[in-house]
This record gives structure tokens, C-alpha cells and sequence, in this order.
């Protein structure tokens, strides 16, 4: 039951993507993602099984966890005027990756 509830609001999330983008509005398509509905998922779940210190570890490796975002939004932004949209879009999810490796690779060193 717990995992049919995760997946109904990760289908929510999505419908509300769709309907924002066809709005006058289009650009808070890219605000809508970004509300913490997972984060508050799993806060709750590590905040409620774990020690407060893990708790808070994980709301630090949350926050440096915005520069993968970034790297992928600068790359997307450099890449639409000059390559076909999923081409870039390829290109920004590896800047991604690369930068989500280099994170984690470097978080767990110190």
C-alpha cells in the first residue's frame, strides 16, 4: 500500500507538469518539480527510522545536491539554441550525471 501511495503522487506530480505546461504559464512547469514532495518523503523516512544525526546529514548532502541541478539546468540553457531539444536533453542529463558522480565521489571521501 505504501509504495501504491508513492507512485499515485508521483503520477499527481506529473499531471500537474502537463496541465502547467499548457497554461499561460509555462515556465512554472520548472517550479513545479522542484516542490519537495519526495524530499519530504524520504525526510520523514530517515527522520523516523534513523538517528537525528543521519536526519541531518541528509539534509546537507540535500543541499549541496543542487549543484547536479544546476550543471544540468546551465547545460540545457547553453545546448537549446544550438542543438535539436532531445539532444540537449541528453547532454544536460550527462552533465548531471557527471556532476551527481563527482558529488557523491567527493562526499564520500570526506
Amino acid at each position: 500500500m505504501d509504495l501504491l501511495l508513492k507512485a499515485l503522487i508521483g503520477a499527481a506530480v506529473v499531471i500537474v507538469i502537463q496541465l502547467v505546461a499548457r497554461s499561460p504559464r509555462p515556465y512554472l512547469a520548472g517550479l513545479v518539480p522542484l516542490f519537495p514532495t519526495f524530499t519530504l518523503i524520504s525526510h520523514y523516512l530517515v527522520g523516523s527510522q534513523r538517528p537525528l544525526s543521519d536526519l541531518k546529514a541528509t539534509i546537507r548532502f540535500g543541499m549541496v545536491s543542487l549543484f547536479p541541478y544546476c550543471a544540468y539546468m546551465m547545460v540545457l540553457y547553453v545546448l537549446v539554441d544550438r542543438v535539436r531539444l532531445p539532444l540537449a536533453l541528453v547532454g544536460a542529463t550527462l552533465a548531471w550525471l557527471l556532476a551527481a558522480a563527482l558529488l557523491v565521489r567527493f562526499w564520500s571521501a570526506s
